[in-house]
């Protein structure tokens, strides 16, 4: 059973940038993908960025440009950086990790805000 434990986030004011980090353990068979994903009230869950076992990356495309994905496979440790927040990026975010079976793991959630 995987663990992940994540940190980060809080209360951030419009224009400002958040650092959430997410540190993966436990997995016998090893973590493919890794990545974070938000819901905000009221919405469904979505993909923010991913990143795969060869660094390649997919960002949700309100966050291109404004967000770094990053892993360090040797931790399994992956962190989102986001610059120019916005209100709408205000959402509970969650690390997420595929391990080598394609089996999916969820963190239990971070709660960014972005306001003044």
């Amino acid at each position: 059973q995987v663990q992940l434990v994540e940190s980060g986030g809080g209360l951030v004011q419009p224009g400002g940038s958040l650092r959430l980090s997410c540190a993966a353990s436990g997995s016998a068979a090893g973590i493919n993908l890794m990545g974070w994903y938000r819901q905000a009230p009221g919405k469904q869950r979505e993909m923010v960025a991913t990143i795969g076992n060869y660094d390649n990356v997919n960002y949700k495309d309100s966050v291109k440009g404004r967000a770094t994905i990053s892993r360090d496979s040797a931790k399994n440790t992956v962190i989102l950086q986001m610059g120019s927040l916005k209100p709408e990026d205000t959402a509970i975010y969650y690390c997420y990790v595929i391990d080598n079976t394609l089996t999916p793991f969820w963190g239990q959630g971070t709660q960014v805000t972005v306001a003044s």
